[in-house]
């Protein structure tokens, strides 16, 4: 029996990273859906490789009449819409504040804070109709500190969707619907990548490199992966979270939780050695 068992999800950005990885886990679960993103190849063959438990549709996220249509589709198919995904986004652009491009602003905007908005305005009817529903947001942990993204603008959009997670949680949980956010930490995907510079098809080949070069950053002595969000967001759409509402949760190895212990230590030693060196 999975934990999603005759649950109806939708989720975008669904073609790569945390969104393929929750697609695959949640059809694992018993869940059926829908998944979205702008790659149409990648999403049917990911539909494909699901089989009947998955549906794909073609979406751009920032665009109205396409989200409502994405959210119908589901409820067309299926007869209702538990869980709603909200995992689609991207790389903005990095620099300080006197470089940045309003176009180039907006643009992010749209994709990163616009598109949560969409989902949710047009799934919260169909849940507060059928009394229950959970809709999960992805935050990050750039938009909860500064310096945790090559980004202002990524920081600054992961905030407000945090917030507006809150903001919609106080709402839509008087009917039964539940809005939570999660905030992933250093997670392997190709979303680095992008960030840099990279294509899409380069980027996708640097999960590798990442695993490598942040399994030293937080106290868990790895780099996360799809796998770790994958789950948190079963958790939440499952009925195993029904009292949890207007939460981010944080799934970050506690990379924002402090200075690690060793380096601590170790500049406490260092330390040490300098009061000596100089006592002596």
């Amino acid at each position: 029996m999975g934990r999603l068992d005759g649950k109806v999800a939708v989720i975008t950005g669904a073609t790569s990273g945390i969104g393929l990885r929750t697609a695959e886990v949640f059809v694992a679960e018993g869940a059926r859906i829908v998944v979205a993103g702008r790659r149409a190849a990648e999403g049917e063959a990911l539909a494909k490789r699901l089989g009947a438990a998955c549906l794909f549709r073609q979406t751009d996220v920032t665009v109205e009449e396409q989200m409502q249509a994405l959210i119908g589709v589901a409820v067309e198919r299926f007869g209702r819409i538990d869980c709603l995904f909200n995992n689609a986004g991207g790389p903005a652009q990095t620099g300080g504040i006197e470089g940045l491009d309003a176009a180039r602003f907006d643009a992010a905007m749209a994709t990163l804070v616009k598109s949560v908005m969409l989902g949710m305005k047009h799934a919260a009817p169909h849940m507060k109709k059928q009394g229950s529903g959970s809709i999960i947001n992805n935050g990050s942990i750039a938009g909860r500190l500064a310096g945790f993204s090559s980004s202002v603008v990524y920081g600054a959009a992961k905030a407000a969707v945090i917030h507006l997670t809150r903001c919609v949680a106080m709402e839509l949980g008087e009917s039964g619907v539940r809005v939570n956010s999660i905030s992933p930490g250093a997670i392997a995907t190709g979303i680095f990548g992008k960030a840099l510079g990279l294509s899409v098809d380069a980027a996708e080949k640097t999960p590798d490199v990442m695993r490598e070069v942040y399994k030293t950053a937080q106290p868990i002595p790895r780099a996360g992966v799809p796998d770790d969000i994958a789950y948190a967001a079963v958790f939440l759409a499952s009925d195993e979270s029904t009292f949890i509402n207007g939460h981010d949760l944080v799934v970050d190895g506690a990379i924002t939780g402090g200075r690690n212990w060793t380096q601590q230590q170790q500049g406490y030693v260092a330390l040490r050695k300098m009061f000596n060196d100089k006592a002596g």
